[in-house]
């Protein structure tokens, strides 16, 4: 989840990334993976942003990852091959602290090649930055802040101020889900109006996976129910599995739990 809310806001207000992150707030449009040829299960976890003079390559991380020097160099190289005119400004966005060494590397060195990217790590970035900028404002709990719970009641208010409905609204539920990594969900939901979230196209991507979630439980739920009245009917595992849809596995695991029930 947070990987897609970085996307969303990426993509949403790159105007705001681009004064950040390249010093000017120029129009950057949302450039396809797969026009560098990049491999759909790779290109998920990627953000790439164009102008007619530059790419902005972005990738967000929660946890360090020691692969990140060597796909930096990668994807560099694929975007020269398509775009050779065209400048990379590549920069791996760390969101939580981690003690890991991993977060500082910030080249790429095989024999004779060496190819550096940017590290950024929010939790050493100064706090006022995010607050010059609606789309910068959900990383700002995730910044230098000595009260994260403060930073994001100055958040939620800045946020209320916002005139328009739709950008308030993805905006507050695109703070509550990254400050879930620093801050306590209670906290989160003191502080940020529920009600403000609710026409969020990221509250409802987080509406529609619990319903599905609490579906695919539900229907696994009543599935082991019926497992079990099978198994102290002495019904057949192989008839239980295929009626169920469950596998050997847990129906031999629930098995077991039935035994241990009526021994005791």
């Amino acid at each position: 989840m947070f990987d897609n809310v970085c996307k969303f806001l990426a993509e949403s207000f790159s105007s705001d990334f681009a004064t950040w992150l390249l010093g000017e707030p120029i129009t950057l449009t949302q450039l396809s993976p797969s026009e560098l040829s990049l491999e759909p299960i790779r290109a998920d976890a990627l953000i790439f942003l164009q102008s007619d003079e530059i790419i902005l390559h972005l990738e967000f991380q929660t946890t360090p990852k020691a692969d990140i020097p060597f796909r930096m160099s990668d994807y560099r190289l694929r975007g020269y091959i398509k775009f050779p005119h065209k400048r990379m400004r590549q920069v791996v966005i760390y969101l939580k602290p981690t003690d890991s060494e991993l977060v500082y590397q910030t080249e790429f060195v095989l024999e004779n090649s060496l190819h550096r990217f940017e590290v950024i790590r929010l939790w050493e970035q100064p706090t006022e930055v995010f607050f010059n900028s609606p789309g910068l404002l959900p990383f700002a709990a995730l910044s230098q802040t000595n009260d994260q719970t403060r930073t994001l009641e100055e958040v939620a208010q800045v946020i209320e101020a916002l005139n328009d409905t739709r950008i308030r609204s993805n905006v507050a539920a695109s703070t509550a889900v990254l400050a879930g990594l620093v801050l306590n969900k209670d906290v989160i939901k003191r502080i940020l109006r529920s009600d403000i979230m609710r026409e969020s196209v990221i509250y409802q991507d987080i509406l529609q996976q619990g319903l599905a979630q609490g579906l695919e439980q539900g229907i696994e739920q009543k599935a082991q129910d019926i497992a079990i009245k099978m198994i102290n009917k002495g019904i057949n595992l192989e008839i239980i599995v295929d009626v169920t849809g469950l596998t050997v596995e847990q129906v031999q695991k629930l098995q077991a739990n039935t035994e241990d029930t009526q021994t005791e």
